[in-house]
């Protein structure tokens, strides 16, 4: 009887620990840094359309942007694709080519870089927003 009973009491052990365990491993909500980009500062893009990457778990848009010295490449991180979707964005939405205005937070460390915070498209009409953080 002692044994059985103390086989049960380490059964009911081992089948709460494994209980707590999972519950504690359960997926935890995705956190992403906007540490990189000045959040305090807007800055206007206007250029070409060079890619619009559809990809996981951010879009991007590459974007051609007339300088003095030429025309400087621009990478430009959005929200992810299923967010975009529901926004009315759509894998076709932007081609290369396609004349844009894009407001952004740029990069902190100056590279041509930055967060989506709004924009308007080849036609003039303002996109909805595609930014995975709060807008301003």
């Amino acid at each position: 009887m002692y044994v059985i009973k103390r086989v049960r009491s380490a059964s009911l052990l081992t089948v709460s620990l494994t209980a707590t365990l999972s519950l504690l491993s359960l997926p935890c909500a995705a956190h992403h840094s906007s540490a990189m980009f000045d959040v305090k500062g807007l800055l206007k893009l206007e250029g070409t359309v060079k890619l619009f990457q559809w990809t996981n778990p951010h879009c991007w848009i590459q974007v051609l942007v007339p300088a003095s010295t030429g025309v400087t490449e621009w990478s430009v991180e959005m929200g992810a694709p299923s967010q975009l979707y529901r926004n009315g964005w759509r894998p076709g939405t932007l081609m290369p080519g396609d004349r844009v205005t894009l407001v952004i937070h740029a990069m902190k460390n100056g590279t041509k870089g930055g967060q989506f915070v709004s924009g308007t498209g080849p036609s003039g009409a303002p996109f909805k927003s595609g930014s995975p953080g709060p807008q301003t």
